[in-house]
């Protein structure tokens, strides 16, 4: 499936803002399951210097300066993608997850598709007691991985509750299983601390879920959003399968990948620095258009 993606981010300040830095990881992923064709970032107003680098991660930054006054920046991306992923078949055999453990800690793969980056915990996905036995019920002793990962999104999918006003960027992974609410991310950061607490490979994946909208209703422009789901190991047969706990879905064609991390705070789309005396508003425009619909960005 191809897809024509737009996100635009505008900062609106409530004085001019004479300087900012910002890293930019808006350019999609490409892999064996997944082709960018193209990707255009245009930033307003134009700035004085801007560096391309590949990531800890494999990913595409951009870091931008801005040194001239402005009420507004305004980052736009507009990607062409094709999505050719693997449809993920529950029944197929998979090994059970405590061999899957021991290769990943056996492995010698440092790099960016191997397991080792993913084993540790992080300050937004430490392991913890109540989590990792949340997540152990149904990882029961020799269950096959793919087997035990499905219901495990299944159970996440019937006990937590989703609520974009229970929480924030920052909360903690143990205060959203707690309260047993929270959005995309904290999902995403529960489930990657149960599972590093059982010694699985696991990566927090940023991207968009394609959307449908109403039946006999236009898509409104702008009203899709970016989204999260988790990438678990599963040895190096299968490799890895991505995991949709706020869905209860594996992620195949529907999922688009524009970064992966260990967390969010190594995959956020823009972060960075401003000089300003005042408060800034966010407005954020996503739409996910597939190529069998009318519509084309590029």
């Amino acid at each position: 499936m191809i897809y024509d993606l737009r996100h635009k981010t505008t900062y609106t300040y409530g004085a001019p803002v004479g300087f900012a830095r910002c890293v930019l990881r808006l350019t999609p992923r490409s892999s064996p399951w997944q082709t960018v064709l193209s990707n255009i970032i245009s930033i307003t107003p134009k700035p004085a210097s801007n560096l391309e680098r590949t990531g800890a991660f494999g990913e595409t930054t951009h870091t931008v300066v801005v040194d001239q006054p402005h009420r507004a920046l305004i980052i736009e991306a507009k990607s062409r993608v094709d999505v050719h992923a693997r449809l993920i078949d529950v029944g197929a055999p998979s090994d059970p997850w405590e061999s899957v453990r021991e290769r990943a800690f056996e492995t010698d793969a440092l790099g960016p598709d191997g397991p080792a980056s993913f084993l540790f915990p992080t300050s937004r996905t430490p392991v913890t007691a109540s989590l990792t036995d949340y997540v152990r019920q149904s990882f029961t002793p020799g269950r096959p991985i793919v087997q035990a990962a499905a219901e495990l999104m299944r159970r996440m999918r019937e006990d937590f509750v989703y609520d974009q006003d229970a929480t924030d960027v920052s909360t903690p992974a143990v205060e959203a299983f707690e309260t047993r609410r929270g959005v995309c991310q904290d999902f995403v950061h529960i489930m990657l601390s149960g599972l590093r607490g059982l010694g699985l490979p696991a990566a927090y994946v940023s991207g968009y879920l394609r959307t449908l909208p109403p039946p006999g209703r236009p898509r409104r422009e702008g009203a899709d959003a970016t989204h999260a789901w988790v990438s678990l190991w599963c040895g190096p047969d299968r490799g890895w399968i991505g995991i949709d706990p706020t869905n209860a879905i594996f992620a195949e064609n529907d999922h688009i990948v524009l970064t992966i991390g260990r967390d969010y705070a190594d995959i956020a789309p823009i972060d960075g620095v401003i000089l300003a005396p005042r408060g800034q508003t966010l407005k954020v425009e996503v739409d996910v258009i597939p190529s069998d619909e009318d519509g084309r960005l590029l």
